[in-house]
């Protein structure tokens, strides 16, 4: 049986309702349209029927599936909403008797708080460029931008210089749902978006751009090539290569908490939409202040 998964028009479809109707990330778009097309080829290699002739027992099949490659819990949770998204959305458009999955609840999975970075750790990453070159002063700068606000790594690579208010110290972000917010940033990281400026004005590098961090070459740095500084800065000053750009969004919350910000200001700066989002960053203030007094405290 041929069968182009690519042009798979129920899927097409699908895709197209999430960037119109939900406005989501092209990231995020490109995940749900992996999930569903590898479905939909097991599907047919497995039990040579299309989509729309899915059962309960199909997707219990494909869970075990999951589960002899030893997938995580997270990740195999993270697969069966994008099918359930799909599975809603052929429903609503009346090209299925039952949903297969209405019945589906997910596999319990141990919540696993995002990792951080002490004030020191973070201090080590941002000093580690050498910010004598272009490359490690735009580098500098993106760390610097990227803790001080909190944003996340699509957000920071995709700022344009009509983003960036320096007399109010301020960066304007579009977010996931294409929400728009503005977030105020301090005198470290507004000294060094001067400094990145000022360099690239005196060596001419590419100011017809609107994008505000770019390579070498003049084009707009990708997550890779950033994600690849930064493994490259870790190892430089001896930390985890577990670490990832958004730990730094990570450390930007769990800072703020730690030193008295409101939980409502917080989801704010990172634009969640869901104040519980956000409350998993109380724990890890939490855990950090339960483990200082069993350190520290006679009677801990």
């Amino acid at each position: 049986m041929s069968f182009d998964l690519k042009k798979d028009p129920l899927i097409d479809s699908f895709l197209s309702s999430l960037r119109l109707e939900k406005g989501l990330s092209e990231n995020t778009i490109k995940a749900y349209s992996n999930d569903c097309q590898a479905f939909s080829k097991w599907l047919l290699s497995t039990k040579k029927h299309p989509v729309l002739r899915t059962t309960e027992e199909d997707i219990q099949s494909y869970l075990k599936h999951f589960q002899n490659l030893n997938l995580s819990h997270s990740t195999i949770n993270r697969k069966l909403s994008s099918l359930k998204h799909f599975f809603y959305y052929l429903s609503k458009k009346k090209l299925l008797k039952s949903n297969p999955l209405i019945n589906f609840a997910g596999l319990k999975n141990a919540k696993s708080l995002p990792k951080s970075l002490s004030i020191i750790d973070v201090q080590s990453l941002i000093d580690a460029p050498d910010c004598t070159t272009f490359i490690g002063l735009r580098d500098r700068t993106m760390i610097e931008l990227m803790y001080a606000t909190g944003v996340r790594i699509s957000e920071l690579i995709n700022l344009q210089y009509s983003n960036i208010d320096l007399n109010r110290s301020l960066i304007k972000v579009m977010g996931k749902g294409r929400k728009e917010r503005m977030i105020p940033f301090g005198d470290n990281a507004l000294s060094w978006l001067i400094d990145y400026i000022e360099f690239r004005r005196k060596n001419n590098l590419s100011l017809n751009s609107r994008d505000f961090f770019i390579s070498q070459q003049g084009k707009k740095i990708t997550r890779q090539a950033f994600w690849h500084r930064i493994k490259t800065y870790l190892q430089a000053v001896g930390l985890s290569m577990d670490i990832s750009p958004h730990t730094l969004r990570h450390a930007f919350a769990t800072h703020l908490l730690n030193n008295g910000a409101d939980l409502r200001s917080v989801q704010m700066l990172l634009g969640h939409s869901d104040l519980s989002t956000t409350q998993i960053y109380t724990h890890i203030a939490k855990q950090r202040l339960s483990d200082m007094v069993k350190q520290h405290h006679p009677r801990g």
